[in-house]
């Protein structure tokens, strides 16, 4: 086929109906951090115009279908030819003995296990891979093995660059897509962490994991201190608790109630000033006595706070003022300037 021949028939794609199409109407894809760094990483490859084109076609709904499997993602996408495009990504999918390594520290800190049990991959979750030496993303374009059914020759072309979009948004409806992606499905994974926490083995071998205290067995020695315990590691939480002396379950129950440290004689008070609800509140209005009112009672509320009742002098002038005429003087003169009533 002649390079004339095989663009014959390139043009304007096939309106498409039921196709799936991007949430997002304009500009980014993506709304969870996972989808946005996917994106991310994506656009750092300097792939230019192709994503931008890829993006309008994801907007337009000229994929037709999205599939994750471990290690591959495949697609068909409508181009300006009568048959869809086959569509394939490829991305290695990490193997079971690495699986088993990022389960173990993941079943071996609650935070992580109550995240993906809940449905969510925290942020913290991408450190944790790379520290696995097991990357959720791809560091470079190489690694992503791109194949496309149409006659472009640019590597992504406007129909993997739409797949991209579509698996960007796909992991935000479902984050497990990118762990499925890379080896380990939704049930797979959540299975195993049930398993591992269920039964304490948290170093993912089978073999004899430390107690829920994290101190493991009550013959453990210096070891312990040191993040193993016969030999098997500590991670998670029992690292703050490796090295404490082994305490019997009925001792512990006895202490159950108790403080971790003694409590003060009397417990911690907020010194306020007297005059802070009076600050809270701002000074009231002409009505009900104005500046006036509030000065009054800030000098009643120190009276109060020194365990003393102001005399009657002090407020009224000489009598004791009823509740009425307590807040009456300041109102008094601006009834008189208005004819004696309002």
């Amino acid at each position: 086929m002649s390079p004339a021949d095989r663009f014959e028939d390139y043009g304007p794609p096939l309106r498409v109906e039921g196709g799936l199409r991007a949430r997002s109407t304009r500009g980014a894809i993506g709304q969870s951090w996972w989808s946005r760094r996917f994106v991310e990483v994506l656009e750092s490859f300097a792939l230019g115009s192709r994503l931008t084109r890829g993006r309008a076609y994801a907007r337009r709904g000229q994929v037709l279908r999205l599939d994750v499997s471990p290690g591959t993602v495949t697609a068909e996408v409508q181009g300006s030819r009568p048959r869809p495009y086959p569509v394939r990504i490829g991305l290695a999918a990490y193997p079971q003995e690495t699986w088993r390594r990022i389960e173990a520290e993941l079943a071996g800190q609650a935070f992580f296990s109550a995240r993906l049990l809940a449905g969510d991959l925290p942020a913290e979750l991408e450190e944790l891979f790379i520290e696995a030496g097991a990357p959720l993303f791809p560091a470079a374009i190489g690694e992503l093995d791109q194949n496309c059914g149409c006659p472009d020759f640019a590597v992504p072309c406007k129909h993997l660059a739409a797949t991209f979009y579509l698996l960007a948004e796909a992991f935000d409806a479902d984050p497990f897509h990118l762990l499925h992606w890379r080896g380990r499905s939704r049930a797979e994974l959540l299975d195993r962490l049930r398993t591992l926490r269920g039964a304490g083995d948290v170093d993912g071998t089978g073999g004899p994991a430390t107690d829920h205290s994290g101190r493991g067995d009550a013959d453990a020695g210096p070891e312990s201190a040191t993040g193993a315990t016969n030999g098997v590691p500590v991670v998670g939480a029992a690292r703050a608790l490796a090295g404490l002396p082994a305490i019997e379950p009925d001792a512990e129950l006895d202490r159950f109630w108790l403080a971790p440290v003694a409590l003060p004689d009397r417990p911690p008070t907020l010194a306020t000033g007297p005059e802070l609800l009076l600050r809270q509140l701002g000074p009231p209005g002409a009505a009900v006595g104005g500046p006036g009112l509030a000065e009054r009672l800030r000098r009643a509320y120190r009276e109060f706070s020194r365990g003393e009742a102001a005399p009657p002098r002090e407020f009224s002038g000489g009598e004791a003022a009823s509740p009425r005429e307590f807040g009456r003087s300041e109102a008094a003169p601006l009834r008189e300037a208005d004819g004696g009533e309002r």
